[in-house]
């Protein structure tokens, strides 16, 4: 599969296994084959990332139909949700106890991916646009969720990490914490050493399209040894969302 000079490009909720295992195969090829993650259901067999959550999770996808296949996929947690699983997925890295205590309604959002062809373009865009309309429809007051660095050591990351912690950090109210013992600190240079520039090179796209659009971070990295990144838990206020929606295509773009 390649990127084709005109993309017809459809968003859509995932409503049968075909497409299902069309995002997993996706996520397979960027989280195992590309960043050399793995999981207890991962079946490298069929080429499929997959875990425990999937079944209560709402998969959003973007298909690319000039060429018949998914291009980007989403997954979205609703409190309903996440109760019908025992938690939210990201529970088992964060204290997430701030977060259920605003009475407010949540979402979660992970296993964010596009292909690599249609990295740097419009595909993110029109996955935000889906992301959007779902929020606009459940009503959701806070989005939050887990964006990765690739690799295990926080301090190859230091600039960014930083930066995200004496800039964006969450206001109290909402300041989720990282669970021992994977944590680490973020706090790895003083904010007057940090060299801006550097850090936001090294800033994934995912986590600075958050940040345009008035995303926070909760307090602390997980470094999570299974996946082979560095976590950050990424909290935005849907009012800022909606605010800010003009800016999402240079945000991601």
């Amino acid at each position: 599969m390649s990127l084709t000079k005109d993309p017809e490009f459809r968003v859509s909720l995932v409503d049968d296994p075909a497409d299902l295992r069309a995002a997993q195969a996706l996520r397979y090829d960027v989280f195992v084959r590309e960043l050399g993650g793995g999981g207890a259901m991962v079946d490298h067999h069929a080429g499929l990332e997959r875990d425990r959550f999937d079944p209560f999770f709402d998969h959003l996808v973007l298909y690319d139909d000039a060429v018949g296949q998914v291009v980007a996929v989403y997954r979205m947690l609703r409190v309903e949700q996440a109760e019908a699983a025992g938690q939210f997925y990201s529970e088992d890295e964060y204290d997430l106890a701030p977060l259920r205590a605003t009475g407010r309604r949540l979402l979660e959002l992970g296993r964010s991916c596009v292909h690599k062809d249609y990295r740097g373009g419009a595909a993110l865009y029109h996955l935000w646009n889906g992301l959007a309309a779902y929020v606009a429809e459940h009503q959701i007051d806070i989005m939050f969720g887990v964006a990765s660095f690739h690799g295990t050591n926080p301090r190859a990351i230091a600039q960014p990490l930083s930066l995200l912690y004496h800039r964006h950090l969450a206001p109290e109210p909402l300041r989720v914490t990282a669970r021992a013992p994977h944590a680490a600190s973020m706090d790895l240079i003083s904010e007057d050493q940090i060299d801006r520039r550097a850090a936001m090179v090294d800033m994934p796209a995912l986590i600075k399209a958050y940040l345009r659009l008035g995303g926070v971070v909760g307090e602390g990295a997980y470094v999570d040894h299974a996946f082979n990144t560095t976590d950050v838990c990424l909290i935005m206020d849907t009012a800022a969302m909606s605010d800010r929606q003009r800016r999402i295509y240079g945000a991601v773009s």
